[in-house]
């Protein structure tokens, strides 16, 4: 669990196109080469401390013909950002995929003293 010593709590979110590899016949779509997708996402504002972060998959288009296998994780959390990594494996065939994401964590705010 993660404990928040801060009175101000802040929330920020997006929906991020992590790939479309159908339109140019990209890896994920061929099923060949790399069979993992990374994207670094920044926050509007940084946080006070790296906050927690949660993906999902809000679209994703794979072909019918193969099995639906997919992984979504967030990596390298920061208080100013983190990496969206989305991972398939076997056959699967996937044309492009979209995350939606949620960070929750300590805000910043005009009172905070930075004394060095």
């Amino acid at each position: 669990m993660k404990y928040l010593t801060s009175q101000f709590i802040g929330i920020a979110q997006g929906d991020d196109v992590l790939f479309s590899d159908y339109e140019d016949g990209g890896e994920m779509w061929t099923g060949e080469g790399a069979r993992a997708r990374r994207k670094a996402l920044s926050f509007k504002e940084p946080f006070r401390s790296a906050p927690m972060v949660h993906v999902s998959l809000s679209m994703w288009d794979m072909d019918s013909a193969t099995n639906a296998r997919a992984d979504v994780a967030a990596e390298n959390i920061t208080e100013a950002g983190f990496e969206v990594v989305f991972r398939t494996w076997g056959d699967t065939r996937v044309a492009r995929a979209r995350i939606r994401w949620m960070a929750i964590g300590e805000a910043r705010h005009e009172d905070d003293w930075q004394l060095y």
